[in-house]
């Protein structure tokens, strides 16, 4: 092969990714209500009350709302703590803080976020928040795409006991027919 054909293999491989990507998105729009959605302020999307994992979340844009693109959440906390490490294979996951500070792992390293800090979690990475404030935090939470995070918090509903809902009362196979593995205990506070 010579040396110039071999120099267009990457830019073939990222064009064939781009018309995958293409293709794979094509038509959602299809899938896509043709309004725009208002919700009120500590108002769920959908009237419901999901008090898990030591909070409240609202659901704000719903998966429903984007074609499966995305979904956001925003939650608050009155006490400290957070959810078990853990990573989603599909979902990456996006923290937005309003109120109070956290603290939240991404990977191996360990951030404190404060109002109008921001921190991502890619898909397959090891993450996990935790207030450490005292008085109430708010943090927007986004999944994109997606996904069936929707249902998962449904389910932990179902599963626990209102607002002490944890990964403790979650079986296993729940966090794994929803595209996620638990990894550890929560971050300690």
């Amino acid at each position: 092969m010579k040396r110039r054909d071999f120099l267009k293999l990457p830019l073939g491989a990222a064009a064939l990714a781009l018309v995958g990507r293409a293709a794979e998105t094509a038509g959602s729009g299809a899938n896509r209500p043709h309004e725009g959605v208002r919700v009120g302020a500590k108002r769920d999307r959908y009237d419901e009350e999901l008090l898990i994992m030591g909070g409240r979340f609202d659901l704000k844009v719903s998966g429903r709302d984007t074609g499966g693109d995305l979904c956001i959440y925003d939650t608050f906390r009155e006490a400290k703590g957070g959810p078990a490490l853990h990573r989603h294979f599909r979902q990456d996951e996006w923290f937005y803080v309003i109120r109070g500070e956290f603290i939240v792992q991404v990977g191996g390293e360990t951030q404190r976020l404060r109002p109008g800090d921001s921190a991502l979690a890619p898909r397959t990475v090891p993450h996990a928040f935790a207030m450490v404030s005292e008085g109430e935090g708010q943090m927007l939470v986004l999944f994109q795409p997606a996904g069936s995070m929707e249902d998962f918090f449904r389910e932990m509903k179902k599963i626990g006991a209102g607002a002490m809902a944890t990964q403790a009362t979650v079986p296993k196979d729940v966090w794994e027919r929803h595209g996620m593995e638990v990894l550890g205990p929560p971050l300690k506070v």
